[in-house]
């Protein structure tokens, strides 16, 4: 009996194995298919547009809303460690380096995900559930193409530009309760920053990680949404699926990205 109960059990985790990566497969042919298939994205540049709006300009209240509630504790306790060292005007530094680098690119990507990711798979998942993808092939239209690609190309865009948005206003957050709050000099939060900060080893850095996290995100999102069962349970299965599985992606490439960047490998 205890034998076969192993038996099962290795089963079962080859079983998961398989399953994973029929997964992966499914879900590399799907992002080939919606970005390289057929030429581009339907409805053209306004469909784009409206996309555009629904999943970057509608997340904008969030993103700096965070933003400078992230930078003013970041500058709160900032200069609380760095006090005790007499070291307080480096917090313009140390704000800046830590959002540019890792809570700007990281902390969009989860907001982006719980509010962005989750209404694109649900709505994409809702068009399957009553039928909407089905009827656009009966009538000779590739979904991929009109559906999913304009939504992969707006997620492509607009976290990168909102995971720098996220950085500015955390930034200015941060001078409001360092400067005028804790009394910390001006122009040795600026100046501090400035001296400290690169573009090729900060800027850019945190650019490429909120690109690779958009990707990946995006790419979670439609495929749940375009591979869930058509019912109530399964959109609800495949939202909650998309919120999860982009946040463990998001903190496990962080790890990965910043071992390579900045790890001195």
């Amino acid at each position: 009996m205890r034998k076969t109960s192993l038996i099962e059990k290795v089963r079962l985790f080859g079983r998961s194995g398989i399953d994973i990566v029929e997964v992966l497969g499914r879900s590399t042919i799907f992002l080939f298919h919606a970005l390289l298939g057929r030429g581009g994205i339907g409805g053209g540049f306004g469909l784009l547009i409206k996309q555009l709006h629904s999943v970057g300009v509608m997340s904008l209240v969030i993103i700096v809303v965070s933003g400078v509630f992230i930078g003013m504790v970041l500058a709160l306790q900032g200069f609380n460690i760095l006090s005790s060292y007499g070291s307080e005007q480096a917090v313009g530094q140390m704000v800046a380096l830590t959002l540019l680098r890792e809570l700007g690119p990281v902390v969009t990507a989860l907001l982006f995900a719980g509010r962005a990711g989750s209404a694109l798979t649900a709505e994409i998942g809702n068009m399957k559930s009553t039928e909407q993808l089905s009827s656009l092939e009966m009538i000779g239209v590739d979904p991929l193409k009109y559906i999913v690609a304009p939504r992969l190309w707006a997620g492509f865009i607009s976290l990168p530009l909102l995971a720098m948005i996220f950085s500015v206003v955390g930034i200015w957050g941060g001078s409001w309760v360092a400067v005028d709050w804790l009394g910390v000099y001006d122009g040795s939060y600026w100046a501090n920053m400035q001296n400290s900060v690169t573009f090729s080893g900060d800027v850019l850095n945190g650019i490429i990680k909120s690109i690779v996290f958009a990707f990946v995100v995006t790419w979670i999102a439609v495929f749940q949404g375009y591979d869930c069962e058509p019912t109530s349970e399964g959109i609800s299965r495949a939202t909650t699926k998309t919120v999860v599985y982009a946040s463990l992606a998001v903190l496990g490439l962080d790890f990965i990205l910043t071992a390579l960047m900045f790890g001195d490998f």
